[in-house]
């Protein structure tokens, strides 16, 4: 063998060196300040960042992950970051890849909801969406290649992308339906026709191998036990409850912050399908049961949510801060609107930690299980699918505003942006800032 062939072997099979806590603490922080664009536009990041540049866990085990997080109430992007995090730095990198998402939107998200509680409507928020809504879109069409071509091998995954855009597209199916159909036919498959339904399996084998690979034995802290999973209930239920009992025992069990605790509480255990599908039955119970909000505030906090980072959930957040403003019970309006803000939050993603951390390690457990191997294939597929809806949906509210004419200056952020990342790699943080800063330039100028 020549020397070439032989160094051209030794890189290809070359070990990703395993990022430091502190390498791992400062992406997680980058994370939180440029997750834009929804569970989508979060995912085709990590997508992009952890799998092909850092190369810190492989395709496979990636969309492992990602299947078990689709599963869970709650935001799979945050339950994702929280999951990858834990693999890689154990409970502490978990908490700080979980954490991290959400922190800088908890500020940003509060900041507008006193600007929007004190003066109204912000017109250079809409400005800055303005142009941040085309990026996204490119953002999200980008992870849709790279992930369909990897998930999409045969003919039988690409029947089950396009049943599942069909039925979510056209017929408006739920989104738990659609992923629990998908892994149902894929167990199924398993069975039956197991060379067309088992093709999650041995996508990070080309190239520098990542640090978690598909070889890769799960860590030795993944090891499930059934003590480890009554410490992990009871501490994350003490932690989740803790607020909310402190509030009902200060302000009483009547008080907007308790029941705001209560319900939101409720609401993350039932949040299966991402923030559009809780959101009518959110609106619904705080418009008319609790009186927390007025008409229209929904949408406008809607609004205020998809313009900062973060998991979409985080409009739940302005639900709270708007309940403790307009229904303060004792407390000054700017205080009680923060405090409800906070516990709203703390309710919300709390149960996400427990979520991973307790079922984390019995599905690295079935990481080798063929059968669990062909349901993840087919539920890979199907989330295929459905990302091209959300791409499709992205493209008609951002290329198609009035619902007839092409917002052609949208268009034009759209190509530059997909262009750049798709042929000339480039970064999303670089792409995100100015997609928002042209976007503000052109709204103010015309």
């Amino acid at each position: 063998m020549s020397r070439g062939a032989s160094e051209s072997k030794t890189n290809l099979h070359a070990q990703t060196p395993h990022p430091s806590f502190g390498e791992a603490f400062r992406f997680w922080l980058k994370l939180g300040f440029i997750s834009f664009g929804g569970p989508t536009g979060q995912i085709a990041i990590m997508q992009s960042e952890l799998v092909e540049k850092k190369r810190w866990i492989s395709q496979a085990r990636f969309l492992h992950a990602l299947n078990y997080c689709m599963l869970l109430p709650g935001p799979e992007a945050q339950q994702l970051a929280t999951y990858i995090g834990w693999l890689l730095h154990k409970t502490r990198g978990g908490i700080v890849a979980g954490a991290f998402f959400v922190i800088p939107s908890i500020f940003i998200l509060w900041a507008l909801s006193f600007i929007y509680a004190a003066y109204g409507n912000v017109p250079w928020v809409a400005a800055i969406f303005y142009g941040l809504k085309p990026a996204v879109m490119a953002i999200v069409a980008v992870a849709l290649i790279r992930i369909g071509r990897k998930a999409l091998k045969n003919e039988v995954m690409w029947t089950i992308a396009a049943l599942a855009f069909v039925a979510i597209f056209f017929f408006k199916v739920p989104f738990p339906i659609i992923i629990l159909s998908a892994g149902l036919i894929g167990f199924a498959g398993g069975y039956f026709w197991t060379s067309k339904f088992n093709v999650v399996a041995g996508h990070g084998k080309s190239g520098n191998s990542s640090v978690l690979d598909d070889e890769t034995e799960s860590p030795a802290h993944t090891q499930p036990s059934f003590s480890r999973a009554i410490r992990v209930t009871v501490v994350w239920l003490l932690l989740w409850s803790a607020p909310v009992t402190l509030a009902g025992l200060w302000l009483g069990w009547d008080h907007t912050l308790f029941k705001e605790g209560v319900f939101f509480s409720k609401a993350a255990v039932v949040t299966f399908g991402g923030a559009y599908a809780v959101l009518p039955y959110v609106a619904q119970q705080a418009l008319f049961h609790y009186g927390w909000l007025k008409p229209g505030q929904m949408i406008d906090g809607l609004g205020l949510a998809e313009t900062t980072p973060g998991p979409l959930i985080m409009v739940l957040q302005f639900v709270g801060f708007m309940g403790g403003w307009q229904h303060p019970q004792g407390l000054s309006p700017l205080l009680a609107a923060t405090l409800g803000a906070l516990l709203t939050t703390w309710a919300t993603f709390t149960p996400c930690f427990l979520w991973i951390f307790l079922g984390g390690p019995y599905i690295e457990k079935l990481r080798g299980n063929v059968k669990l191997t062909t349901a993840l294939s087919a539920i890979t597929a199907a989330v295929v699918g459905v990302v091209l809806n959300l791409a499709v949906w992205f493209a008609l509210n951002a290329l198609f505003p009035n619902g007839r004419s092409v917002d052609w200056f949208g268009l034009g952020i759209t190509l530059v942006a997909f262009l750049g990342m798709w042929k000339w790699n480039w970064d999303v943080i670089p792409v995100v800032i100015a997609a928002g800063l042209v976007g503000l330039v052109y709204r103010f100028l015309i």
